[in-house]
């Protein structure tokens, strides 16, 4: 962690680190000491964008430290990057610019606590213009770029959520910090951190000297550093491991041999040797190795280690014949991004019963696209992609203008102008002498004129995920496909920015695998882990959802829940027993646990909750009883096979006008009843979705059948033609 923040202090044009590591690894104590071994800068007295003084001579020049910039979670794009001065605007009637953080933080250090909890689009406005060098404002009527030099730094837990795998390939280096110290390590932290507590003034004294020593040597590499030779063999060195580990774009090769030549000058070198290749690549290449959601950062150093004991070893003056061999034996050797053994998932010591399953997870598809919307029309903040709603902060597209409740946040000028403009006239009649017309501002503005934003944004939900984990999801290993279906929402969710819960149900009981977190990952990985087998208690199900939702809303009255249930409806225990329905219950309720399941489910909708059920029978006698279920609850229901992308797309093109002429197809007439009976069986299914099924006919019967896929999957397609008669 060290070594990547003295070398993008040495070399800004790395393009900053990103620290990862869990809580109380210092991640933010070593960032902030950073500026106290950076040499001093001179600037112009008053220049907000701290300006070099020989650019200017019309100020005086001061010298001061490196200045250490914060950026709060919560900082708006306004703020970020500047906007129009308001006050200027309004007292003269001309634009000015009002400098953001980038213009102050230019030469210095920029630095964001908990990276992966800030907007999306302000990391991308930052890592512009850190790449840049340049920071670019187009908005408001004003257009102006100034210089934005400075090292970017974030920190962030990955148990709260990772960043997209795109912006963490904005960041120049990234470096993972480990939690595990030994006791010595941990008995001379105490030591420094009481010495500093008793005497703070004493201990900086301390270690004056040895900072001292580093700052100089910091200047001293920053001159060296335009004396670096990186020759051709270390170059195609570089190449070569960008191309083996097979990393997207460019970057990582640039970024390589930048952070290489950093690494020579810090050493006191004019050249580039191959261990500072390897110790660049480390660091260049951790984040980027991540190919796909819940892949975590893992980067394979044998296969590193051997490509540079090869070029270590070689001749300098080789032979093409033996680049080829050397090649050749380089692809013997294996390839690092080559799957490894799937890992069957542990079992849990203590809960596992004799009836307990443990199915792997499917393969994800794409999925239809799952909305919600908002039951009212409250402010929320912004931060995801699933719905659309009246945004919280300053932030987001600028829709209407309204009267604001209270001290306008968010001045709406142009809506403000409008409304004070029609009583220009009358209220500088009122003003009285000539000297108070002539002193009076461009524009007369009474505070009943203001307006303030309306903005309208898109905000991230709180998706939770009830589970049917009872014995019946493990015949024909439909929990196979379940999980599959489960992890494509769940890379539906994290490309959204959604929150995400885990509720697994079975047994005589449900339980809380994930409480709601922003830690796709960690779902993932309990998801992996989720045993099968026993009854299916889905009232007690239900109910924990809804107790976990009502929690989310007393903390917070903005969130916005999804319940998306995947289950076959067929209850069998009831909340008030133990054991199975018994057939008391059943002579009494008809069916006990299918009643409280519907009761639960009405009570969800009572709520305004928004939730979807995903039927998982996959039978070719289906019980229907999950949309019993779904209508109580006021829900969507989809058959498992509908959650498929391509379903929808299926399903819209049937719907589609089709030609009056029909178009010749080639069959195979089964003939069989069974095939007859499931035909009119799927013509009644159909008509009411149709529209009103009077006056049609049925004309016409056809059954055919298909393979598809590897396994030679068998199966039916069944055509019913109807004829309308009105």
């Amino acid at each position: 962690m060290k070594r990547a923040l003295i070398l993008n202090a040495i070399n800004t044009r790395i393009g900053g680190v990103l620290i990862r590591g869990k809580k109380g690894t210092a991640k933010s104590t070593a960032v902030r000491s950073l500026a106290a071994l950076l040499p001093e800068v001179s600037v112009l007295r008053g220049c907000p964008y701290s300006c070099l003084p020989e650019n200017r001579e019309t100020a005086p020049a001061v010298t001061r430290q490196v200045r250490i910039v914060d950026l709060p979670v919560g900082a708006t794009e306004d703020r970020l990057v500047g906007s129009l001065d308001i006050e200027q605007a309004i007292k003269t009637g001309s634009r000015s610019f009002e400098p953001g953080l980038i213009a102050s933080t230019h030469r210095g250090i920029l630095y964001v606590d908990e990276v992966n909890l800030l907007n999306d689009h302000l990391v991308d406005v930052l890592l512009d213009a850190a790449a840049m060098g340049r920071n670019y404002v187009e908005r408001e009527g004003i257009s102006v770029s100034h210089a934005a030099q400075f090292i970017l730094v974030g920190t962030m837990n990955p148990e709260e959520g990772d960043l997209r795998p795109q912006l963490l390939d904005r960041f120049g280096l990234a470096v993972e910090v480990d939690s595990a110290f030994t006791p010595e390590e941990r008995r001379e932290v105490v030591k420094r951190r009481i010495a500093y507590e008793d005497d703070p003034f004493g201990f900086m004294d301390k270690w004056q000297d040895s900072e001292a020593e580093e700052r100089e040597r910091i200047l001293h590499s920053q001159e060296l550093l335009g004396k670096v030779h990186v020759s051709d063999d270390i170059l195609e060195l570089i190449t070569d491991i960008c191309a083996e580990y097979q990393v997207d774009g460019l970057r990582a090769d640039i970024v390589m041999y930048k952070t290489a030549g950093t690494i020579a000058a810090y050493e006191g070198r004019n050249h580039v040797l191959a261990d500072d290749v390897r110790e660049a690549a480390e660091m260049a290449l951790l984040h980027r190795q991540r190919r796909q959601p819940f892949q975590q950062p893992h980067l394979v150093t044998e296969q590193l280690d051997s490509m540079i004991d090869d070029f270590q070893n070689r001749p300098q003056n080789r032979e093409p014949q033996d680049q080829d061999q050397n090649q050749s034996e380089e692809q013997d050797d294996g390839d690092p991004d080559s799957p490894e053994p799937e890992e069957q998932p542990p079992t849990p010591p203590g809960d596992s019963g004799p009836q307990d399953q443990y199915y792997e997870v499917g393969n994800p598809f794409s999925v239809r696209s799952l909305q919600v919307k908002p039951p009212d029309h409250r402010a929320r903040p912004a931060g995801g992609r699933r719905a659309r709603t009246i945004s919280g902060s300053p932030s987001g597209r600028y829709v209407s203008a309204a009267t604001p409740q209270d001290k306008a946040s968010d001045l709406a000028l142009d809506a403000t102008l409008r409304t004070a403009a029609p009583h220009q006239v009358e209220r500088r009649s009122g003003l009285g002498s000539q000297a108070d017309t002539d002193n009076a501002p461009a524009f007369l503005i009474e505070p009943w004129d203001v307006r303030e934003k309306v903005r309208e944004t898109k905000t991230g939900s709180l998706i939770l995920f009830v589970v049917d984990a009872s014995g019946s999801m493990g015949a024909q290993r439909r929990m196979v496909a379940v999980k599959g279906a489960i992890l494509s929402l769940l890379l539906d969710a994290y490309q959204r920015r959604d929150r995400v819960g885990l509720i697994a149900f079975r047994g005589t009981s449900a339980q809380v695998l994930l409480p709601p977190t922003s830690s796709v990952d960690l779902a993932h990985t309990l998801l992996q882990e989720m045993p099968t087998g026993g009854r299916t208690p889905l009232s007690r199900g239900l109910m924990l959802a809804m107790e976990v939702i009502e929690a989310e809303k007393q903390k917070d009255r903005s969130v916005l829940p999804l319940l998306v249930v995947l289950s076959d409806g067929r209850a069998n225990v009831a909340m008030g027993s133990g054991g199975p329905s018994s057939a008391s219950d059943q002579a009494e309720g008809g069916n006990l646990p299918l009643a409280e399941a519907r009761a639960m489910a009405a009570a969800i909708k009572e709520q305004h909750i928004s939730a979807v059920v995903i039927d998982t029978e996959t039978d070719f006698l289906r019980l229907g009883l999950a949309e019993p279920v779904a209508e109580a609850m006021g829900a969507l229901c989809i058959k498992l096979e509908e959650l498929h992308s391509d379903a929808l797309a299926d399903t819209v093109r049937m719907q589609m006008p089709m030609s009056d002429k029909p178009t010749p197809v080639t069959r195979r007439d089964s003939g069989a009843p069974a095939a007859n009976k499931a035909a009119i069986e799927v013509f009644n299914w159909w008509l009411p979705r149709l529209g009103s099924n009077q006056g049609f006919q049925l004309q016409r019967l056809t059954c055919y059948h298909y393979t598809t896929g590897q396994r030679q999957y068998r199966k039916s397609i069944v055509i019913a033609v109807a004829r309308g008669v009105k």
